[in-house]
C-alpha cells in the first residue's frame, strides 16, 4: 500500500507493508514527469511484480485529480481515504507529530484498515480509451 500526502506543489508518498511497516517514501513534483517517475519507483518495490500495489489518495480530488488521473493511465490501482479516516489512523501512530510522510503513512494505514474503500476509476471517454487499449493489448500478446 502507498499512501500519499498532497499539496499543491508536491506530493509525498510512503510505502508500507500489509501490517503497516514503513518500507519506502519519495517526494514528487505535481506535474505529469513526476507522477510518472512515481509509477516507475513504485513498480520497483517488494509485491509490485504481483501486481499488489495500490495507491491510496486523501479524498481531496482539488489536490489528487491530476495524480489520480496519470496513476490509473499508468495502469495503477487507486482508491480514495476519505479525510476522516485518515485522521483516525494519525492519531493511533506510533510518530508523534505532523509531517509529510507521517501524513501519507496515515493515509496508507487507513486504507489497509478500510479494504472497502472506493475504487477510483477513469472517467468518460478516458475510461473507454484505456479499456480499449487493454482489451487490444491482451489480444496481441
Amino acid at each position: 500500500m502507498i499512501g500519499a500526502d498532497s499539496h499543491k506543489r508536491t506530493h509525498t508518498l510512503v510505502a508500507v507493508d500489509d501490517v503497516g511497516r514503513r518500507l519506502a517514501d519519495k517526494t514528487v513534483r505535481t506535474n505529469t514527469e513526476g507522477h510518472l517517475d512515481l509509477l516507475g519507483w513504485s513498480r520497483r518495490l517488494p509485491g509490485a511484480d504481483a501486481g499488489e500495489v495500490v495507491f491510496a489518495l486523501e479524498d481531496c480530488r482539488h489536490l489528487t485529480r491530476r495524480l489520480e488521473a496519470d496513476l490509473l493511465s499508468g495502469g495503477a490501482r487507486v482508491v480514495r481515504v476519505p479525510t476522516r479516516l485518515m485522521a483516525e489512523a494519525r492519531k493511533v501512530s506510533r510518530e508523534p507529530g505532523k509531517s509529510d510522510p507521517i501524513d501519507a503513512q496515515a493515509v496508507a494505514m487507513a486504507a489497509l484498515r478500510h479494504p472497502e474503500l472506493p475504487v477510483a476509476e477513469l472517467e468518460g471517454p478516458a475510461r473507454e480509451v484505456k479499456l480499449l487499449s487493454d482489451h487490444r493489448r491482451d489480444l496481441v500478446m
